[in-house]
């Protein structure tokens, strides 16, 4: 008999952060001269997974084929129509609404992710090889933003380390980098630095590859049952549920094994406030607000009353060993 092991990071179906407040995060840039305060989204109508739009032609999501969590859980989930209207992703505006508002003729595809770098056997998929390439699973994460506002989201998808052990990474590979679309046309905040909130595009990321092998890692395909929509990442994301969500790149093009730590996006932008780690720490506070509580987005409202403390690398203790004798006020 397969006994599951309950830990303190596990999360309560009961505590899942809706759908609709996990698109509308705050905007980071604001005290950075780049964009204004935007007003937090109110109400969107989300129905059978996908929006509708004046004047144009809708996303749809489909259902999707995996095993569902097994685990037990001690949080709720967030609504789903919270998690896809309460987004952070500037590629489609740097308002909480506005990928939401932007997104839904974003085409997906035909699509193409190229895993490539020091690997014996790089490869790529396309758009349906993501769904089928590996088995599909539901993980329930917390997800802690940088502007110490969480969720919880049943997100679908497959393990990083099964996509990097097809391409059979070299031992000479320290890190993974990633890389989001680069399609202005699609993308309007891709059109000029104002627009999309003073990044130079398109958006980078990276890993350490022992990070990227964790089991934890997840690229996710999809959520509450469904693909991804189009404000969440579509087709396919990076989730490090132990990581602030910036470092949990969208719609992934492209995957490099390297040698070299990678430039990442928001520590280009902004290195005194945005480590290349990034782990959730309560005791290390961002220079403009703390860290060491946040406020869960929920059913009841965008947030709830109270706020709750943050726990370290977000509750998910087992990667601590990841981290042993690093100074993490440091590398933060």
């Amino acid at each position: 008999m397969l006994i599951n092991v309950l830990k303190t990071s596990d999360a309560n179906e009961k505590q899942v952060t809706d759908e609709t407040v996990y698109n509308q995060r705050r905007d980071i840039l604001k005290s950075m001269g780049f964009i204004g305060a935007s007003a937090l989204l109110t109400s969107n109508s989300a129905q059978a997974g996908f929006f509708s739009s004046d004047d144009k032609e809708t996303f749809k999501t489909r259902a999707l084929d995996y095993a569902p969590a097994n685990q037990l859980h001690s949080e709720a989930l967030t609504p789903e129509e919270k998690i896809i209207t309460h987004n952070n992703f500037y590629e489609f505006g740097t308002g909480k609404s506005d990928p939401v508002e932007n997104a839904q003729q974003f085409d997906v595809n035909p699509w193409s992710l190229r895993v490539e770098g020091l690997a014996e056997d790089p490869f790529t998929l396309d758009y349906d090889e993501l769904f089928k390439q590996f088995p599909l699973e539901e993980r329930i994460y917390r997800m802690r933003c940088v502007e110490a506002w969480s969720m919880v989201v049943p997100w679908i998808g497959f393990s990083l380390a099964a996509l990097l052990k097809k391409a059979k990474p070299l031992s000479s590979a320290k890190y993974v980098a990633f890389e989001t679309l680069y399609d202005p046309k699609q993308m309007p905040g891709q059109k000029s630095r104002f627009a999309g909130g003073g990044i130079e595009y398109p958006y980078v990321e990276g890993l350490r590859i022992d990070e990227a092998m964790h089991p934890l890692t997840l690229l996710s395909v999809g959520l509450y049952g469904k693909t991804l929509p189009p404000q969440n990442g579509a087709p396919i994301r990076l989730v490090v549920p132990w990581k602030y969500g910036f470092k949990s790149i969208k719609s992934i093009t492209r995957i490099r094994l390297t040698d070299k730590r990678p430039p990442t996006t928001w520590n280009i932008l902004a290195a005194s406030e945005y480590g290349f780690y990034a782990n959730v720490n309560p005791t290390v506070d961002h220079p403009r607000w703390s860290q060491a509580s946040e406020r869960r987005i929920s059913s009841a409202g965008l947030f709830s009353r109270n706020r709750i403390d943050t726990k370290m690398f977000n509750g998910y203790d087992q990667v601590a060993s990841l981290y042993q004798g690093m100074d993490l006020r440091k590398h933060f």
